[in-house]
């Protein structure tokens, strides 16, 4: 009788044990299907606006090079580094710092830090602010120096079948930290991304004085959807089907602008948004842009 007993008390422990393990694993795959993660595909150009509250981060996977904009604010660091750190990154071929904001570079120095940077890039300005001075001695640390972006400079390579194009910084200065802030676009085939990070209205009209063509698939809406930025001229000149706006949930600030809502919906684009839908993932496989 106790060796039936025993032999019953045994199957229901592997029983157990097999349910629990079951548990695990189902976990595992919701939390990894729930991570973002997404493999690199060789053939495709892979763009993550992180979810990283009110700021910016942008991450570029494109020919096995990794492209990051920016790094957010202080506040969401751990969002930050545990999403990049979810990606396997073992590099990042182009660091760049559109401005000294601190919603912009505030994870700037635990970046640099933390991973292996090939090239730096941000504009000819400085700040006095503890965050920007973070940043340098983190560079200081890595010898790495900084390479001044501007208005076309064509250094950044991020291999076969992509161009990268800077519209600005156009001016030598600005009285506005924010009009700093780099305005990239990225071809990859016949698709274009153009980044802006909070370049104003006083920036978009140099940039259409100079009748730049500007055209492009998708928009990272400029300083977070603010009434400052995206004029109806330059976001007629860009034509986008996407905007993503990089924004924090019941921010202060009250991003992004009514009015900048509804000039996106006149013009039929897509709007996504890091509030709402956390962070976006953008593919193209150089014809076509679908979201993750």
């Amino acid at each position: 009788m106790n060796k039936i007993f025993i032999v019953k008390k045994k199957y229901i422990s592997i029983f157990l044990f097999m349910i629990i393990i079951s548990l695990y694993l189902i976990s595992c795959s919701s939390l990894y299907k729930n991570s973002n993660y997404i493999k690199p595909d060789p053939n495709q150009m892979i763009v993550h606006f992180i979810d990283i509250g009110q700021g910016d981060s942008i991450l570029i996977q494109v020919n096995n090079k990794n492209m990051l904009i920016d790094a957010g604010p202080k506040s969401d660091k751990n969002e930050l580094l545990n999403y990049l750190s979810k990606l396997n990154i073992e590099k990042l071929d182009y660091v760049i710092a559109t401005h000294p904001h601190e919603d912009h570079i505030g994870n700037m120095s635990d970046i640099i830090d933390s991973y292996n940077v090939l090239k730096f890039y941000a504009p000819k300005v400085q700040s006095t602010t503890k965050t920007f001075e973070k940043m340098i001695d983190s560079l200081k640390r890595k010898g790495l120096k900084i390479n001044v972006i501007r208005k076309d400079t064509d250094s950044i390579d991020l291999g076969k079948n992509t161009n990268v194009r800077v519209f600005s910084p156009i001016d030598d200065s600005y009285e506005n930290l924010n009009n700093y802030s780099s305005v990239i676009r990225i071809q990859y085939g016949s698709t274009y991304f153009l980044f802006t990070g909070d370049a104003e209205k006083d920036v978009e009209e140099k940039i259409l004085d100079n009748n730049e063509n500007i055209s492009s698939d998708v928009l990272k809406v400029g300083h977070h959807g603010s009434s400052t930025s995206t004029s109806k001229a330059f976001l007629n000149k860009i034509n986008p089907s996407i905007g993503v706006i990089s924004v924090g949930k019941d921010n202060t600030y009250n991003h992004p602008n009514n009015e900048t809502i509804k000039s996106l919906k006149e013009n039929k684009v897509t709007i996504y948004r890091t509030d709402k839908d956390g962070t976006v993932i953008l593919s193209s496989d150089g014809t076509k842009i679908s979201k993750k």
